[in-house]
């Protein structure tokens, strides 16, 4: 691992960038564990805010993906956001499981060590979180029936987590 160092440590207030679009177009990698062991995948669901007086990041993992394992025995993951350049290490780790592919090796990815967690040298921005809460979505909590439809036919509801932000690391 190679320290955290090309980066400044911001304060979640000083983000700049647009988060919607970040989240929605340019996505992120959840990442969870230590520098033995850890794994990470690709997301596009999850958002950022103030709750508990707190600023906090969430983020949603389905139950069989092997990240889920990770968040669920370590207290802090990362949000990694990446340029266009790596769309294709985006891609690899969105459709691949870490339980066949060393994916920071299949990709060329560098894996840091940030105060608490593992995030990528690659990155444009790398989110720390600590988590706060953690729950499993709900059929019968949902007011518009269609999305469980849509989005789970299979009733593998995802498991949210709110993490306090707790470092903000911004390249440059």
């Amino acid at each position: 691992m190679e320290k955290i160092d090309n980066f400044s440590l911001i304060s979640p207030f000083e983000l700049t960038e647009n988060l919607f679009n970040s989240l929605d177009n340019d996505w992120m990698l959840i990442t969870a564990g230590d520098e033995q062991k850890f794994n990470t995948m690709t997301a596009s669901w999850g958002g950022f805010g103030i709750l508990w007086n707190k600023p906090v990041a969430f983020i949603f993992i389905r139950p069989q993906r092997y990240t889920f394992e990770f968040t669920e025995h370590n207290n802090h993951f990362t949000l990694s956001f990446f340029d266009e350049q790596h769309r294709d290490a985006l891609n690899f780790c969105g459709a691949k499981s870490g339980r066949d592919f060393d994916k920071a090796k299949e990709t060329g990815l560098t894996p840091i060590k940030t105060n608490n967690g593992i995030a990528f040298k690659e990155s444009r921005l790398i989110v720390e979180c600590e988590k706060l809460y953690a729950d499993f979505l709900k059929a019968e909590n949902f007011f518009d029936k269609g999305i469980i439809q849509k989005n789970y036919p299979k009733s593998d509801f995802h498991r949210m987590y709110i993490g306090e932000i707790k470092s903000v690391y911004r390249k440059g």
